[in-house]
């Protein structure tokens, strides 16, 4: 039996789950599984156990701890990761600005993708969501106004995961 269970949302999202129990009694281990994954604080998870031989011998109530344990056994050794919701942007900025533009980065949740010295300084990047409306406003402080900032280009707002 391959059993399994899926939070496809942010932690503790109910609103798209899953789960199957691939044969076993109703709710022995779909359910269980779904249980411990839904308060393990991790979203975007799936998971599958499966099993080979035993579950006569250990009845229904076995059934659903062995499920459970063995996902809940598996988080405890996960890695995990927070993803960031991010926004493609591009900053055109006068040479004078470009220095103290560079510390601004720094200070926020930004991945450069490129850098380019023309006749201006050109960046693109992509900065967290939720950090875009402070980042753009001390962009416009630090180049007195002067600063062009286009985006979103290609994607409206991509996912990164740290």
């Amino acid at each position: 039996h391959n059993c399994w269970a899926f939070v496809a949302g942010p932690p503790g999202s109910s609103t798209q789950v899953g789960m199957s129990d691939d044969g076993e009694p109703h709710g022995t281990a779909g359910r269980p599984m779904l249980h411990a994954l839904s308060h393990s604080e991790v979203g975007e998870i799936v998971a599958v156990c499966t099993r080979y031989y035993g579950g006569t011998k250990l009845g229904t109530g076995g059934l659903a701890r062995a499920y459970r344990g063995g996902v809940v056994l598996a988080l405890e050794s996960l890695p995990t990761r927070t993803k960031v919701d991010r926004v493609r942007l591009a900053v055109t900025l006068s040479y004078p600005f470009v220095d103290a533009f560079e510390r601004l980065l720094e200070r926020y949740d930004v991945e450069v993708e490129g850098r380019d010295f023309g006749a201006e300084a050109c960046f693109d990047f992509r900065v967290a969501v939720d950090e875009r409306p402070a980042f753009e406003r001390e962009v416009q402080e630090l180049a007195r106004g002067a600063a062009r900032i286009d985006g979103p280009r290609t994607e409206e707002a991509s996912s990164a995961v740290e």
